[in-house]
């Protein structure tokens, strides 16, 4: 094997694509125990691995020499082959301060807390105080020394930056509660969540929603590999290289989920729109009636709305925590917000609008057998349709100029 990465659990990693991108090298992704970490280390049959959760510290006394930064911070995410002499690597510092870098977070003289305590948590420490933090608290579960707990986290009001160092809300535990209520910080500016894999964590998606710059992993996982490669391979690889990682990854992984009350349009354009762009076509409608057995005005009539509702959030759960998706979703989704949140993880998320005129009315739809009812309907709806949207689009003339508009600001949504 010539590059790859160990861990625990690695059904959740892109780290192949990103890296066979890099270079063509095959990549391999190896699923280890303890016990094999130590063979696997002991017999050296590799140029350059990568290491992930649990073993960023365990493998540090297996090395033969390790860089500055894995001394100070006490965890090695990559280690070279030379000669048969491993050497260790932190370039998970250098992508946390790209990172950082890129969304312009500004750390100086800020008060900072690091959610965890493992070998993440000693990177973003070291991170923050060589960008002259003015204080940071080290959050734990339970009572530690030179830690705090979450509920003492609660009495620090100061706070205004937060890093979640823990797997907590990882792939495929998405819908994990976070440990913290962003309400108990009232000056709070930014959340960072180390982890890539839902793009957007539960935790970065209520942050965004109360209006705090909230940012996920994936810019900082792309930054390391690339570090990770020349410090293997004794190159550098020019700044174009992340940004067509970042895009390539975003384009295959980012669900693009359709809003809007009944009848604007959505199923007919999300499966053209799926078909345009490669992705998978999931209608939630069609899902519950699937599910169920069921049409929806039988479901209405035997569970009411409120049965309705339910069996809905069970499957907008199912799908969100997928990728490369297009999923028309049911007019009344926006009323619960935990099914928002969910969609948001993976999903960029389009307010289809449509004149009420151009609607057609049907007994198949239980609340809208009128255009009084879609008026009423309408009125009660579209603050929470423009609550939960990432972009607006006005489906008023062909699908095919709508399926344009998307795509236009899907592209542009990139930001690279």
């Amino acid at each position: 094997m010539k590059f790859g990465l160990i861990g625990r659990t690695l059904k959740h990693s892109y780290s192949k694509i990103i890296h066979e991108m890099i270079t063509p090298e095959e990549y391999e992704l190896l699923s280890l125990e303890k016990e094999e970490v130590i063979s696997f280390l002991q017999e050296k049959n590799f140029s350059m691995i990568n290491v992930t959760i649990p073993y960023k510290e365990f493998v540090i006394p297996y090395l033969d020499e390790v860089s500055e930064e894995v001394k100070a911070i006490g965890a090695c995410n990559c280690i070279v082959n030379r000669n048969n002499c491993l050497f260790g690597y932190n370039t998970d510092y250098l992508g946390l301060k790209d990172l950082l870098s890129i969304h312009h977070v500004e750390i100086e003289n800020k008060v900072c807390a690091i959610l965890g305590t493992g070998g993440t948590k000693n990177t973003a420490e070291k991170v923050l105080k060589d960008l002259f933090a003015k204080e940071i608290l080290i959050v734990s579960r339970n009572k530690k020394e030179n830690c705090i707990t979450y509920e003492e986290l609660k009495t620090h009001k100061d706070v205004e930056v937060i890093i979640n160092a823990t797997p907590l809300g990882m792939y495929p535990n998405n819908f994990d509660e976070p440990l913290i209520n962003l309400n108990d910080f009232p000056i709070l500016q930014t959340v960072i969540d180390v982890i890539y894999n839902p793009l957007n964590t539960k935790l970065i998606c209520q942050a965004k929603l109360k209006g705090i710059d909230a940012y996920g992993g994936l810019e900082m996982l792309i930054s390391q590999a690339i570090y990770a490669q020349e410090v293997a391979l004794n190159k550098k690889f020019p700044p174009s290289l992340f940004k067509k990682i970042y895009k390539k990854l975003y384009l295959q992984t980012k669900n693009i989920v359709l809003i809007g009350l009944p009848m604007s349009g959505k199923t007919t354009i999300g499966k053209k729109l799926a078909k345009s762009l490669k992705k998978e076509f999931v209608d939630i409608d069609e899902e519950i009636v699937k599910y169920t057995n069921k049409s929806i005005p039988e479901i209405f009539y035997e569970v009411k709305e409120e049965g309705f509702r339910k069996i809905e959030s069970d499957i907008i759960k199912k799908f969100s925590s997928k990728s490369n998706l297009v999923i028309s979703t049911g007019g009344g989704v926006i009323l619960n917000e935990e099914n928002m949140l969910n969609l948001k993880q993976n999903g960029f998320i389009i307010y289809l609008d449509r004149d009420i005129d151009k609607m057609i009315y049907s007994d198949n739809r239980p609340l809208t057998k009128s255009q009084n009812e879609l008026l009423s309907l309408k009125e009660v709806r579209l603050p929470l349709y423009l609550k939960y949207q990432d972009e607006v689009v006005t489906n008023s003339s062909s699908v095919s100029s709508c399926i344009k508009k998307i795509k236009e600001i899907f592209h542009e949504s990139i930001n690279y």
